[in-house]
C-alpha cells in the first residue's frame, strides 16, 4: 500500500518563516556579537593598544583624582589575562567586570590625560593617546565628562549613496594681531613687558570693588616700560597699551615674533584670604611647585577657554625634542632672571616669603625666550591694591625690574 503525504497550510506558512530566519541568520553572520574578551593590553610610552577577539559595542575613557588614574569601559566586553605597564605616564595596569561589559584602570605615575582614541576597521583594535599634562589640567579633566569612542560600523552595510551635495564657506585662518612699536636704542636687547587681561576680561576686583586687575597691570606694565627706556640699556615694546584683549598664545607671540630677549607679563594676584599679600614672580614648569602655583595655573589658563581658543597642539616626535632642550635652557635663564628680581624687589617692595614659584602658565610656554610672570601684590588686599594704584608704588615696581634687567644683560654680555 503507498501512502501519499500532503503538507496542509499553516505547515507550508512555518517553512517559509523558518527559510526567512535562516537568510537573516546568513546576513547576521557578519554582525558583531558585543562579547569581545580582551586578549592583550599594550602599554607603550603614551600609547595604549586593547586588542578583542571579537568586536565590542563602544569604549568610554575618563580620569579619577586621588589616586590619580584613567578608568576605560569597554561595553560588551569580557575581562581577559592580567596586563603589565611599560614604562612612561602608566605604573599599573588592572581589569575587572562590571555591568555589560568590563572596566580596565591605568594607575598613573605621573598627570596624563586621553587626547585621542580610535578603534581599528575590523573594529577589534582599540588604540588610546596620552599626554602628560599639569596638576591644574588634570584636575579640571577629572571634573569633566567621559570621552565616548565608537567602532567603525561600515562592515555592517556599505554607505548610503547620495546625490547631492552640500557646500559652506570656510572662513579664513585668524590673523595673528598687528606688530606693536619698538621704543630705544635698535643696538640695545628688547624687552616686551605684558599688562595681563584686558577687554572683556577685567581679571581679578579689589575687596571695594573700585579696582580691576586689567586697569593695574596696564598702569604697572607702562611705568616699567618708561623706567627701562629712561635707563637706556634696552629697546621696550608693549603687548597692549589701550583696554584690549588678547589670547595668551599672542601675548608671548607677539614677543616671539618681534625676537624679543625678555618677556615679563604683568599680573595682580587674588585670593580668598584677604591678609595674603605680597609679590612673587613665576616661571615654567610642568609641574607645579605648590597648590598655589596650581590654583594660579588653572585660574589665568582660563583666559582662553573664554575665548573658545584650542591651545592643544601635537608635533612630530623630533620637533618635540628638539624644543624641550630648547626650552629647558631657556628655564634655566628665566629662573636665573626670577632670582635676580627677588633681590632687587624686596628692599623696594611687599614681596611674599617664597618670591620665587614656578607654574605651568601657557603665557610662559614660548620655549625659546626667557619669560616671567610678575605677580606685582595682591588686589585682594586692600593695602596692596592701593600701593599699586598709587604713582609711587608703581614708580618703585618699576625701579625693582629696571635694577634686574640692567644686571640681567650686563651679566650676559659679560659671559659671551
Amino acid at each position: 500500500m503507498r501512502f501519499g503525504w500532503t503538507v496542509a497550510a499553516p505547515a507550508r506558512h512555518s517553512v517559509s518563516v523558518l527559510a526567512l530566519l535562516a537568510l537573516l541568520a546568513g546576513w547576521l553572520a557578519g554582525v558583531p556579537a558585543w562579547a569581545g574578551t580582551i586578549r592583550d593590553i599594550r602599554v607603550s610610552g603614551n600609547a595604549i593598544t586593547l586588542r578583542f577577539d571579537d568586536s565590542v559595542a563602544d569604549a568610554s575613557a575618563f580620569v579619577l583624582d586621588a589616586p590619580r588614574r584613567i578608568a576605560i569601559d569597554l561595553g560588551g566586553a569580557v575581562p581577559g589575562p592580567p596586563a603589565r605597564a611599560s614604562g612612561g605616564a602608566v605604573e599599573g595596569v588592572r581589569q575587572g567586570a562590571r555591568d555589560g561589559g568590563a572596566r580596565v584602570v591605568l594607575d598613573l605615575a605621573r598627570p596624563a590625560i586621553v587626547t585621542e582614541g580610535r578603534f581599528g576597521d575590523d573594529g577589534r583594535t582599540l588604540t588610546l593617546a596620552l599626554r602628560t599634562v599639569d596638576d591644574a589640567t588634570f584636575a579640571r579633566a577629572a571634573s569633566e565628562r567621559r570621552l565616548q569612542f565608537l567602532p567603525p560600523f561600515n562592515y555592517l552595510a556599505p554607505p548610503a549613496r547620495h546625490a547631492y551635495s552640500v557646500a559652506m564657506p570656510v572662513p579664513p585662518p585668524a590673523k595673528a594681531p598687528p606688530l606693536p612699536d619698538i621704543s630705544g636704542d635698535p643696538s640695545r636687547p628688547l624687552v616686551v613687558i605684558d599688562a595681563g587681561h584686558g577687554g572683556h576680561d577685567p581679571g581679578a576686583l579689589s575687596p571695594d570693588g573700585t579696582l580691576r586687575e586689567k586697569d593695574l597691570t596696564l598702569k604697572v606694565a607702562k611705568a616699567i616700560r618708561d623706567e627701562l627706556l629712561a635707563s637706556g640699556r634696552v629697546r621696550v615694546a608693549m603687548t597692549r597699551d589701550d583696554d584690549r584683549f588678547l589670547i595668551l598664545q599672542d601675548r608671548y607671540g607677539i614677543a616671539r615674533r618681534l625676537g624679543a630677549s625678555l618677556f615679563i607679563s604683568i599680573h595682580c594676584d587674588s585670593a580668598g584670604n584677604p591678609d595674603a599679600s605680597g609679590a612673587t614672580v613665576y616661571t615654567l614648569s610642568e609641574v607645579a611647585s605648590d597648590k598655589e602655583a596650581a590654583r594660579l595655573a588653572a585660574r589665568e589658563n582660563k583666559a582662553d577657554v573664554l575665548a573658545g581658543v584650542d591651545l592643544g597642539d601635537a608635533s612630530p616626535d623630533i620637533s618635540s625634542i628638539l624644543i624641550d632642550l630648547t626650552q629647558r635652557e631657556t628655564m634655566n635663564t628665566s629662573a636665573s632672571f626670577a632670582r635676580l628680581l627677588g633681590r632687587e624687589a624686596k628692599p623696594l617692595i611687599p614681596t611674599k616669603a617664597a618670591f620665587h614659584r614656578m607654574a605651568s602658565l601657557m603665557v610662559l610656554k614660548a620655549p625659546d625666550m626667557p619669560s616671567i610672570l610678575f605677580e606685582t601684590g595682591y588686589i585682594s588686599n586692600q593695602r596692596d591694591a592701593d600701593f599699586l594704584n598709587s604713582r609711587a608704588g608703581r614708580e618703585k615696581v618699576a625701579e625693582s625690574v629696571r635694577r634686574a634687567v640692567t644686571v640681567h644683560f650686563a651679566t650676559r654680555m659679560a659671559a659671551r
